[in-house]
């Protein structure tokens, strides 16, 4: 689409990363599609994130990574590099 190439045709352009999730999500069946757009737009707007459904496991994965990051335990670099080429990131 030519308008997609064009800067400024829907606002200003989105991010090479964006481009490529969104080219990605296209490609999903549409239920979901639907549950990632209704994720970025709480995302967007700012909304309650508790308004995404999450079950006790992934609610305790989350608390354990936050707790991590404020320890300052992150993967290194060259690993992250490394599982981004694997992924084609």
């Amino acid at each position: 689409m030519l308008c997609h190439l064009a800067v400024g045709c829907y606002g200003p352009p989105m991010t090479r990363l964006l481009e490529r999730a969104i080219a990605r999500v296209r490609e999903l069946p549409e239920n979901d599609q639907d549950a990632l757009a209704a994720l970025v737009l709480a995302i967007a707007d700012g909304s309650d994130a508790s308004a995404v459904p999450l079950d006790e496991a992934t609610r305790r994965a989350i608390h354990e990574e936050l707790a991590q990051a404020e320890r300052g335990e992150f993967v290194p670099d060259d690993v992250v590099a490394e599982a981004d080429k694997r992924h084609g990131i």
